[in-house]
């Protein structure tokens, strides 16, 4: 409701009306238009006002009724890493699966929900590791979540449904091309994160087992009494 109002408040529609409608009082204040009394002021504010939101709204735009549920895409990059990207890898997918407006084949649909799920599978293996990412990962594993993958899909879906999957651009590609072969980006380094983890946590297990068999080495070489 509070995001409806402002939404009224600040749109171009709104400013014109009242632009409009501030012009009809201050010529009715000096004199420069009379309209039987103050009734006929107020009513040739509101007629100004109308005027004003009607031609505002069809040059700069009326105010919609709704967000656009997609720009709910926006995550703060602060706090825990582990937490903020669940959080928003959990926003992402939610969206993603009740698709909005349609605006998403469901093909698309289904490799940002994988890529979602590899995330996910990421943060699990992290939690769990012995390891460690560089920060420079670790960099590309939290903004993959918050800003790289939300950002793209934004962005793509910025562009008309009918131009995204038939126009070809500068690069020979439609928008939706595009955006399958940037998923598929994403989905790469996600496995490179993932598979940095499980090489150092099986260099780990090989240096513990051959701590053992050293040490047990030694015990099974001292002389018997």
């Amino acid at each position: 409701m509070i995001n409806g109002i402002q939404r009224w408040l600040f749109s171009g529609a709104n400013w014109s009306g009242l632009a409009l409608a501030t012009v009809a009082l201050l010529l009715s204040a000096f004199g420069l238009a009379q309209w039987g009394g103050t009734l006929g002021t107020l009513a040739l504010a509101v007629l100004g006002y109308g005027v004003g939101f009607g031609v505002g709204g069809l040059w700069l735009g009326f105010p919609k009724a709704s967000a656009n549920p997609w720009d709910e895409l926006e995550f703060a990059d602060e706090g825990d890493a582990r937490t903020a990207m669940t959080q928003a890898l959990s926003g992402v997918r939610q969206l993603v699966q009740l698709n909005p407006d349609n605006r998403l084949p469901a093909t698309l649909q289904a490799k940002v929900v994988a890529l979602c799920d590899q995330l996910h599978s990421l943060l699990t293996q992290w939690e769990r590791s012995k390891g460690q990412l560089s920060l420079e990962e670790s960099f590309h594993a939290r903004h993959i979540a918050l800003s790289y993958l939300p950002d793209a899909l934004k962005t793509y879906l910025s562009i008309p449904k009918a131009f995204a999957a038939t126009q070809k651009l500068d690069n020979g590609k439609t928008a939706e091309e595009l955006f399958r072969l940037t998923l598929d980006d994403l989905s790469r380094k996600v496995e490179e994160l993932k598979s940095d983890l499980a090489q150092q946590d099986a260099d780990a297990f090989v240096n513990h087992s051959q701590f053992l068999r050293d040490k047990f080495r030694r015990h099974d070489d001292l002389p018997r009494l």
